[in-house]
């Protein structure tokens, strides 16, 4: 999932460096883990200036009831200050302090916190401060900020502010957690009713990619739930999420997505309109090339109408030489063969003639 990882990840290091997204979009290309290390780092380097002077400033405020360092912290420091003076106390101070300041200014505060702090502060904060913060910055539209928080909320919180979160905040903010390994875990806290309207939700306004990139993030038995709530939408639904992908080319996104769906529900995907539209089915062949996805296509391409299989051999057969090698080094080394020879007849004589001539086919047409 590197393309939507790396999105992701490049709307996070935007924010942290305060600029516009776009001024970072060359960066999408490059590895999404290397951009979250780079944005690891500059955390590290920005939370780190003026430590001495916040360290003094955190002492002196130790001296003060909790209510008065809120007031401080509300009338003289500001939001940006204060968030980072947060990020320099005891997080159980941090927290008390916290429970006197109005909402909203706290929730000013928590797209400047250091994201390294916001796990010992929220797990001292009542669930009620919690929900309040979170409703604040999804009016607000904040999903970057709640990305960052999400991953921290304790289940009793989760259950409290997921039903008043509305479908496309749930998709925007599942897209940037900060934490994926806990997406799985949040989403089996919505039962299938909701999940499907986030699901409607996706194809509604826009947010296919965020979908495909949670459901991935998710994974196991919450990803499986996901693709299968998807694959029983209506059949224009449907069709456009494969048009998306087609346009943005998320083969290496969906595929493994796909491959989760039962043989019926595989059925109904591979009936699909977009899916026997000769320019799409030629960008995902070269798309498994590229990701070596073939233990994830073809059992796709085993339950493709005749025509789209026809196309999916010709897109194949047309393959330049190292396109093709590809393809039979990742066919042997999943043992696909049983998929593949199948499509390998359905090839023109000359193409199939290239594709026999490998090495790796030789042997297996030969047995």
């Amino acid at each position: 999932m590197d393309t939507l990882r790396g999105r992701a990840e490049t709307l996070k290091l935007a924010r942290l460096l305060d600029v516009e997204p776009q001024r970072l979009a060359f960066l999408e290309e490059l590895p999404a883990d290397d951009v979250r290390v780079f944005r690891e780092r500059a955390v590290a380097a920005l939370f780190g200036e003026d430590a001495a002077l916040l360290d003094r400033i955190a002492a002196m405020t130790r001296l003060l009831p909790a209510s008065v360092a809120a007031g401080i912290a509300q009338k003289a420091l500001g939001p940006r200050l204060a968030a980072a003076l947060a990020g320099r106390l005891e997080p159980a101070r941090a927290a008390d302090i916290i429970d006197r300041l109005p909402v909203d200014f706290t929730a000013r505060c928590c797209h400047h916190v250091d994201p390294r702090r916001i796990a010992g502060i929220m797990g001292r904060l009542d669930d009620d401060i919690v929900v309040r913060i979170a409703l604040v910055l999804a009016e607000r539209g904040d999903h970057l900020t709640m990305g960052r928080f999400v991953g921290h909320l304790r289940d009793s919180a989760l259950n409290s502010v997921l039903p008043r979160l509305d479908e496309t905040t749930l998709l925007r903010t599942g897209f940037v957690i900060d934490h994926p390994e806990r997406l799985g875990h949040i989403v089996g806290l919505l039962d299938d009713e909701r999940v499907t309207a986030v699901i409607t939700a996706a194809a509604d306004h826009g947010l296919w990619p965020e979908a495909i990139a949670v459901a991935g993030m998710a994974a196991g038995e919450q990803g499986a739930r996901i693709a299968s709530l998807t694959a029983a939408q209506p059949e224009a639904r449907l069709d456009s999420l494969i048009r998306v992908t087609a346009e943005q080319d998320l083969w290496e996104s969906l595929l493994p997505i796909v491959s989760l769906l039962s043989e019926d529900e595989l059925r109904a995907v591979a009936a699909l309109p977009a899916l026997r539209d000769p320019a799409v089915l030629d960008g995902l062949v070269r798309g498994v090339v590229a990701t070596g996805l073939w233990g994830e296509f073809l059992p796709l391409v085993r339950v493709l109408p005749p025509s789209a299989r026809r196309v999916v051999a010709g897109a194949a057969g047309a393959l330049d030489d190292a396109g093709l090698d590809a393809l039979a080094r990742g066919v042997d080394k999943e043992d696909l063969w049983e998929l593949v020879l199948p499509l390998v007849e359905l090839m023109s004589d000359a193409a199939r003639e290239r594709v026999l001539a490998l090495r790796a086919f030789r042997g297996r047409a030969a047995g």
